[in-house]
């Protein structure tokens, strides 16, 4: 029971950090892109990767974790997986107007589903579909405005799709086949994602901007930001490999469409952003679609828990039945029993 509590305050400790540390880089983010005109993504990510690695590295050379070896091969796909889709989702909405990027996002749940009720044989419940279902239409409602169609842009997003679900599945197949941490699979992984996207993240940029990042002049208020945006994607990175692996990719997904509907209040509140009462009814959709989610979830892991305690139980049971008994004459006289192993 004692491990279960910790085990549920390390998710709710996992989930609060992404959403804080999420909502944190994206309101940072905003105002380095939209006020302060430095609007190269996919280089800014790279950096991001790098800071992570290096304060993953102090940390791993001042004890703070144990680093364990993983099969190199292993990590370098994966890692290099994680950069490209990274990559595509910026090319994708380079490429696509914003409502049809946001229906990308939308589409990663949905498919997260299909590849882990094929490949993995995972089942969903009747009950998870439907306030799965309800949060993607909440959240459609609220953030998808125009959908324009292109062939290149379309290609690029379905490709954006698979590489972002794959590398989630396998980020929590890896952390628990493994017997791997989040960090140490962060700390593994981190080097390969940066290396990849730092040789493409500015041919990316300049093809999306028309501008050279290198090129670009740096006032000391954009250092700043981009020194504060780089130490909050430590703590976006950790998280996410942490609710992934604690929880499970779609799980991680849901929590992302939570920040989506923060980042749009917040937008509001503190940017004064446009508001209006569509994105209200989609926000309160999305989050009554949340809560189900996170209702039905817990509803079927006590029923699972209680399975568990059932069959230990029983099988606690049989292992204490003997396989020789001894009648009133002294005699030893195997059990005829079903539970009997001859």
């Amino acid at each position: 029971m004692g491990e279960m509590t910790g085990f549920q305050l390390g998710v709710i400790g996992a989930l609060f950090l992404s959403v804080a540390s999420s909502v944190s880089i994206v309101i940072c983010n905003k105002a380095l892109m939209s006020n302060l005109g430095f609007p190269f993504a996919t280089t800014l990510t790279s950096w991001h990767l790098m800071v992570t690695f290096c304060t993953l590295h102090a940390a791993q050379r001042l004890n703070f974790f144990e680093s364990k070896s993983i099969d190199m091969k292993t990590v370098m796909l994966f890692g290099i997986l994680n950069g490209i889709s990274i990559g595509l989702l910026n090319l994708s909405l380079g490429f696509n107007s914003i409502g049809f990027y946001q229906m990308t996002k939308l589409a990663i749940i949905p498919f997260t589903v299909l590849l882990e009720t094929l490949f993995l044989k995972k089942q969903f419940s009747q009950k998870i579909k439907f306030s799965l279902f309800l949060l993607l239409v909440g959240v459609g409602i609220a953030s998808v405005t125009d959908l324009q169609l292109n062939f290149v842009g379309t290609i690029l997003s379905l490709l954006a799709i698979i590489t972002t679900c794959v590398g989630q599945i396998l980020t929590n197949t890896i952390q628990k086949r493994l017997n791997v941490s989040s960090t140490q699979l962060l700390y593994q992984s981190a080097p390969f994602q940066a290396a990849i996207l730092f040789v493409s993240g500015p041919l990316v940029d300049q093809f999306l901007t028309k501008q050279n990042v290198f090129a670009h002049k740096y006032s000391s208020i954009v250092l700043v930001f981009i020194i504060l945006s780089c130490l909050i994607a430590v703590s976006v990175n950790f998280s996410t490999f942490l609710v992934i692996g604690k929880t499970s990719p779609v799980t991680y997904q849901v929590l992302g469409h939570l920040k989506t509907c923060l980042v749009l209040g917040f937008g509001y509140t503190l940017l004064h952003d446009p508001f209006t009462h569509r994105n209200i009814i989609g926000i309160l959709v999305a989050i009554f679609g949340m809560g189900l989610y996170s209702y039905f979830c817990l509803q079927e892991n006590k029923k699972k828990q209680a399975g568990d305690l059932s069959l230990g139980s029983q099988i606690k049971d049989k292992d204490g039945i003997p396989l020789l008994s001894i009648d009133k004459d002294g005699h030893e006289v195997k059990k005829s029993t079903k539970n009997s192993l001859v």
